[in-house]
């Protein structure tokens, strides 16, 4: 039988028990008859600053994701969303392809991922030149950069927040950002990306088009964008940014 709210779609959402962000903008960019299903990874040492502190961050999503996505297939989802960045852009293109099919191997569904979601957006804008935002330490740039790059995209400046801790992400106010945004931007730069689903961008990045007059895509809008799409559901969603509103 056809679920009551989610009538036209149910998707099944994993993202880090730290994350406060991307939950609430799944929730304020739906449309009706969609419904988003959250399975937590449990993070159990939030602390992220320096390299190697991102990187035992990434290994515990690693160990705990198999679970995270067993719960939420509970609820029979048709499709799978990654409410969580750095591990689709970690080990570049390869990394992604292989992110992909472990989420397919466990689940047998369909996966929307911020990496694919950006190149699909980018190449949709025909953009080439990137200016990029992140709450990351240098490893995490690196990694963005290196899959960017892989599928022919030239980052021309990259800011990394280097935020100290998972939670402290979501601390980033607007004003930091909006910093952020204008230090990543030149004449040459076609379009600017958020990465890091835990920073609040979505509201800015619908402002933010308007007065830079190029594409600003936030992950969050991206990967929902990808994922309503990828379920045949054309509705607009206005509010953030031009990805959702018109295409």
């Amino acid at each position: 039988m056809t679920d009551a709210l989610g009538w036209r779609a149910k998707l099944g959402v994993i993202a880090p028990s730290t994350n406060t962000i991307v939950e609430p903008d799944f929730y304020r960019m739906t449309v009706p008859g969609v419904t988003a299903h959250f399975g937590r990874i449990h993070i159990r040492d939030q602390n992220m600053d320096g390299d190697e502190g991102m990187e035992r961050l990434l290994e515990q999503i690693r160990s705990e994701i198999g679970a995270a996505c067993e719960r939420v297939l509970t609820c029979e989802p048709d499709s799978m969303v990654m409410g969580m960045s750095a591990e689709t852009f970690w080990g570049g293109v390869e990394g992604n392809r292989q992110f992909v099919s472990q989420i397919n191997a466990i689940t047998g569904l369909r996966v929307a991922t911020g990496a694919e979601a950006c190149e699909r957006a980018l190449k949709l804008y025909g953009a080439r030149r990137i200016g990029v935002v992140t709450p990351y330490q240098p490893v995490g740039d690196e990694n963005v950069v290196r899959f960017f790059s892989e599928i022919g995209f030239d980052v021309v400046a990259i800011k990394g927040l280097k935020c100290p801790t998972a939670v402290s992400i979501a601390h980033v106010g607007e004003d930091e950002l909006r910093a952020a945004l204008l230090e990543v931007n030149s004449a040459e730069v076609d379009a600017l990306v958020q990465c890091g689903t835990n920073l609040s961008m979505v509201r800015l990045a619908d402002e933010a088009e308007r007065w830079l007059g190029k594409p600003v895509i936030a992950i969050n809008a991206a990967t929902w964008w990808m994922a309503l799409r990828d379920s045949g559901i054309t509705d607009p969603v206005y509010g953030a940014g031009s990805l959702l509103r018109e295409h």
